[in-house]
C-alpha cells in the first residue's frame, strides 16, 4: 500500500491504535467587527468541539424542511440508486447522500446565511459542501450510529488534508435524550486517533450502513469519555449542533415511537480542498465526498 510521506495523521496502518496530538487549530475565526457568534461561544467551540443552537430555524422553514425530508424518504424508497443508503439487515431508508444537488429546497438550506455566517467565521474562510444527507432514524427500527471521528474517514478515505471542517446537524424532528439523538465526547476533538485495519477497496458500499473500519477501540473511547464525559445536546426541530470535524460521536438506535431525522451539511473550507486518499486507494465518489 502506497502511502504519502507527509501524512500529519496517518491512520489504518498500525497494529494498535495511537493517539495523536491535533496539529491545527480548532477555531480558525478572526472576531474583530463580528457579531454572529460571541466571545463566549467561540471559546466553548474552541474548549468542546460543537456549538447547539436552539430554534435557528422558525416554524414555517421546519414545516417546508420537514415535509421535504418524508417526501425524500418516500421517493428513495423505491429508487435504486447508489445515493440512497438502506439499514444493515433490511431494505429501510437509512441515508439519502447529496441532497444539496438533488433537491432545490435542501440546496437552499445549504445556502442558508444562519449556518454560512457561522461556519465562515469558525472556519476563517468561505466553504463548500464536501458531503450533504438526511439521516432517518424511523421510530422503533432506526439503527446506530457506532461511534467515530469524520476526519479519520474523510482524511483516509477521501484526501481531506487537514482539520478544517465541521458538521451541521439540523434537525427535522424534535430531538429527545431518548430516541437516539447525536452524542459527543467533548473535548474529544483536540487529539486523532488512529484506528487499526486496513480497509478493503470500495469500502463504502457496506461502511454507509454499517462501519467497520475506521472504528475507534473500546480502550480510547473509554479514556476520552473519561476526559470529557458525554453530551446528547437535543432540542426542537429546527436546533442545529455545529460540531468540529474530528469529534467523537455517535447515536443510539431509536426504540421509541418518535422519529429522529436530521439533515447533516459538511462544510469544508476552500483552503483545505481534497488531494487523493491518505490509504492510497481509490477516491470514495462525488456524492460522497465532493471533489469539484
Amino acid at each position: 500500500m502506497k502511502l504519502k510521506t507527509t501524512d500529519a495523521y496517518p491512520s489504518r496502518i498500525y497494529s494498535e491504535p495511537k493517539l495523536i496530538e491535533r496539529q491545527d487549530p480548532v477555531m480558525y475565526a478572526k472576531n474583530e467587527e463580528q457579531h454572529i457568534l460571541s466571545q463566549e461561544e467561540l471559546s466553548f467551540y474552541e474548549r468542546n468541539g460543537y456549538l447547539f443552537f436552539d430554534s435557528l430555524f422558525n416554524e414555517e422553514e421546519v414545516r417546508e424542511l420537514s415535509n421535504e425530508s418524508k417526501r425524500i424518504w418516500t421517493l428513495s424508497g423505491e429508487e435504486n440508486t447508489p445515493e440512497v443508503i438502506r439499514e444493515p439487515g433490511s431494505n429501510e431508508v437509512r441515508s439519502v447522500f447529496e441532497i444539496h444537488r438533488s433537491n432545490e429546497v435542501m440546496k437552499k438550506l445549504s445556502e442558508n446565511n444562519q449556518l454560512l455566517e457561522r461556519v465562515s467565521l469558525i472556519l476563517g474562510s468561505q466553504a463548500y459542501v464536501h458531503q450533504s444527507r438526511i439521516n432517518f432514524k424511523k421510530g422503533f427500527t432506526g439503527k446506530e450510529f457506532y461511534w467515530h471521528s469524520d476526519f479519520e474517514t474523510w482524511h483516509v478515505e477521501d484526501g481531506m488534508p487537514r482539520m478544517r471542517a465541521l458538521s451541521c446537524s439540523i434537525a427535522l424532528e424534535d430531538n429527545y435524550s431518548f430516541n437516539g439523538p447525536l452524542m459527543v465526547i467533548p473535548g474529544s476533538h483536540r487529539q486523532f486517533l488512529s484506528c487499526v485495519g486496513e480497509a478493503p477497496d470500495d469500502h463504502y458500499k457496506s461502511s454507509l450502513r454499517k462501519q467497520e473500519y475506521g472504528v475507534p477501540d473500546q480502550a480510547s473511547l473509554t479514556r476520552m469519555v473519561d476526559e470529557g464525559g458525554i453530551s446528547a445536546p437535543t432540542g426542537k426541530a429546527g436546533s442545529v449542533l455545529f460540531f468540529d470535524c474530528n469529534l467523537m460521536h455517535g447515536s443510539n438506535g431509536n426504540i421509541t415511537p418518535y422519529s429522529r431525522n436530521n439533515v447533516f451539511i459538511v462544510y469544508n473550507s476552500v483552503h483545505n480542498k481534497l488531494q487523493s486518499p491518505y490509504s492510497g486507494k481509490q477516491p470514495r465518489p462525488d456524492y460522497i465526498a465532493a471533489r469539484s
